[in-house]
């Protein structure tokens, strides 16, 4: 960053967090409603911060602070209290139909000044940072998990003991550390004990930083334009954009694309949900690149139930031939197409070893119930609420990512940007009880056509 802003120092996560919280709540805090739904939304996104704060020194100093597996488990912890009490506030949203306008303490001209300057500071740090130590090998204890499951050489970058489901490449890619605690860990060259091709890493880092840049940006136009299209409320949609790039979260995993591209996608899908098969490529891409958005697809189905079902449905199918057509063209074995394939669509058993996060402390048969408890929440969306909105499909899009970090068996927890736009969203939101698939989407050009022939005869 010193290359673009003369002797810029980076504000420490610690510091960032008091300083975004304080902002957030002068921008956002409605002093004169003191007992307001938005002012407890404010407190909730503000209790995340401690958790990830604890989570990514522990991380950074593994290996080096004794107490830094201990701080790890409470991290996590605190993530996933946290992530309860918003899981819970979420599902009550479709019940709040009384959504008074609750403008931000600052006009949108300022917030859009505020919201740029902050975008420009987070894409810089992509731009100048670095590498994460870990993530720079392609399949993090790539040799001990071929020895346990007598994996070939070739085979083992697609373990799923070395990476969570979802589609292969987007593991490949680093993660760009754009924010370091105090006490960080030894530098790349003195932790990376694999040698890697010098110029195949300069790919890797530099297709990582533009597409994490292009996904981030992709969520606040995207949001922003939501608020301009479907609340027919600018304000609340640079609201929102606003809140997502102050938050302490995004500053700490700007880099990261398996945080940033799935948020992107599912931001996407809600801005064209108007148009179901664009809406439905979206999903499926999403569904294809990390997995878990296929649990949506009981509440974007009975979203489109009345009306645009079937165009969803095509779009979502599309997208997945499209991916499983890439991995058949990429993959140099049939056996490494089918390893692919199955992690795509996470077809095993659920694993009990190697697991991370909270995981990797409690046992992991409890992992089991939970598992349950999202499958019965997944499925329980194809008939809750029975008449569903633009709000309900928000909220219950929001909840469903975020109770898949219950049960993630890898960092479950800290990927927040899943659902952290559509929960800003949830939280601007106006009165949507109008927008519905029959009123908001037209019946489809075949259908159309159709019509316009039978008119004319």
């Amino acid at each position: 960053m010193t290359e673009i802003l003369f002797k810029y120092e980076s504000v420490n996560p610690n510091s960032w967090a008091y300083l975004s919280s304080l902002l957030m709540l002068a921008l956002f805090f409605k002093f004169n409603r003191l007992l307001s739904v938005r002012n407890v939304d404010l407190f909730l996104l503000i209790l995340l911060a401690p958790g990830l704060l604890l989570v990514q020194w522990s991380w950074e100093n593994a290996g080096i602070a004794e107490n830094a597996a201990v701080i790890e488990y409470f991290g996590f912890v605190w993530l996933f209290v946290s992530g309860a009490i918003i899981l819970v506030r979420l599902l009550l949203d479709p019940g709040m139909v009384r959504r008074p306008l609750l403008e931000p303490n600052l006009n949108a001209a300022g917030l859009i000044f505020l919201g740029g300057a902050l975008l420009f500071f987070l894409m810089a740090n992509v731009v100048t940072g670095k590498p994460d130590a870990d993530d720079i090998s392609p399949a993090r204890e790539a040799e001990v998990v071929a020895a346990e499951e007598g994996v070939e050489e070739g085979q083992q970058e697609d373990s799923f003991s070395t990476d969570g489901p979802g589609f292969w490449l987007i593991y490949r890619l680093p993660r760009i550390a754009t924010q370091n605690v105090i006490g960080a860990g030894p530098s790349l060259g003195e932790t990376s004990e694999v040698k890697q091709d010098k110029q195949e890493i300069q790919i890797r880092e530099a297709t990582a930083r533009v597409m994490a840049i292009l996904s981030h940006m992709t969520i606040v136009l995207g949001m922003i334009l939501i608020g301009y299209w479907h609340f027919d409320n600018a304000t609340a949609g640079i609201a929102a954009a606003t809140m997502y790039l102050m938050l302490p979260y995004t500053a700490l995993w700007t880099g990261s694309v398996e945080h940033a591209i799935p948020a992107a996608l599912l931001v996407g899908a809600t801005l064209l949900y108007r148009k179901p098969m664009l809406a439905g490529m979206m999903i499926g891409l999403a569904s294809g690149t990390i997995y878990y958005p296929m649990f949506l697809l009981p509440l974007w189905c009975s979203f489109y139930w009345q009306r645009g079902v079937k165009r969803f449905v095509s779009g979502v199918l599309l997208m997945i031939l499209v991916l499983v057509v890439t991995m058949a063209f990429t993959a140099t074995s049939t056996e490494q197409f089918l390893a692919r394939l199955f992690q795509m669509f996470g077809l095993r058993l659920p694993t009990t070893t190697l697991l991370e996060g909270i995981w990797n402390s409690w046992s992991p048969y409890y992992r089991f119930p939970i598992m349950a408890a999202f499958l019965g929440l997944s499925i329980s969306f194809a008939i809750w609420p029975t008449q569903k909105n633009l709000g309900t499909l928000l909220s219950g899009t929001a909840a469903i990512m975020l109770a898949s970090q219950f049960w993630h068996a890898y960092d479950g927890g800290v990927y927040i940007a899943w659902y952290l736009p559509l929960l800003l969203l949830v939280i601007q939101r106006p009165n949507l009880e109008d927008r519905i698939a029959q009123t908001k989407l037209s019946e489809g050009w075949w259908i159309e056509r159709r019509k316009a022939r039978a008119s004319q005869s």
